[in-house]
């Protein structure tokens, strides 16, 4: 038996790199997912490339109380239950520090990055938990998985602001697993170093820095990397929780 089998997922910032890469492992393990993303006819490319009978798509913004009901909506509507496996995957870079990134940006970055996951995270914890009280959490894992980084362990002059975000998002993290954990709900933060996605790009990372990076610590981690270990983490018996995962190329020294 494939190891997601029964599983459904719910994955935010499907339309490319860990998202896409996650929704595509969660697919061949078993599971069933709805995936989200603001670019509609990507999303209708996933949804073709893994098979209508298993993916749904809600296509908007994450961060939009409207959208996260219609994802969990769809999952009780297509697949017939609550969605037991999210993946908080949506974010955003921005290349900088305080003192010189673009400050017109913050608030987006912000509200994608923190607000957005953190609604997504309730919504999901109390419709698990509301799911637990008729049955044994022994039975169903139920997992919550919050991507963060490197950078919010280790906050770094040049992705300051976006590295705040991800240093919040964590804290958001550990508060949700003491919170829920004790109930049977499992919280896992994911940590990745450099992985190469359109992430640079939406950053505003300049490519000739990047590919300098590249050659430094290279080969950099690809999105499946991520997706794998995300996997493992979700497949294991309920009575087992991989709280924290910490991801990076195996050259990469800092941050």
């Amino acid at each position: 038996m494939k190891p997601l089998a029964g599983r459904i997922g719910i994955i935010t910032g499907a339309t490319a790199g860990i998202g896409r890469a996650t929704a595509r492992a969660f697919v061949e393990s078993g599971a069933r997912v709805v995936i989200n993303g603001r670019r509609a006819d990507v999303l209708k490319e996933v949804v073709a490339e893994l098979g209508e009978e298993r993916v749904g798509a809600v296509a908007g913004d994450c961060a939009a109380e409207g959208v996260i009901q219609a994802m969990f909506g769809l999952a009780r509507s297509r697949f017939g239950g609550v969605a037991d496996l999210v993946v908080v995957n949506a974010g955003r870079g921005l290349r900088g520090g305080l003192v010189d990134s673009d400050e017109a940006q913050w608030e987006e970055m912000i509200r994608t990055n923190l607000l957005g996951a953190a609604r997504l995270m309730r919504f999901a914890a109390n419709e698990m938990l509301a799911d637990i009280s008729t049955g044994d959490w022994q039975t169903t894992p139920r997992d919550i998985v919050v991507l963060g980084s490197v950078v919010g362990r280790h906050v770094s002059p040049f992705s300051g602001t976006y590295g705040s975000t991800k240093f919040a998002v964590h804290a958001l993290a550990e508060g949700l697993r003491r919170d829920v954990g004790p109930k049977g709900v499992r919280v896992t933060l994911v940590e990745p170093g450099f992985v190469i996605s359109e992430f640079q790009g939406v950053a505003g990372y300049a490519d000739d820095w990047f590919r300098s990076v590249v050659d430094r610590i290279g080969p950099v981690l690809e999105p499946g990397d991520v997706a794998d270990a995300i996997t493992f983490a979700v497949s294991r018996p309920a009575r087992v929780h991989v709280g924290d995962i910490v991801v990076r190329p195996t050259r990469q020294d800092y941050p």
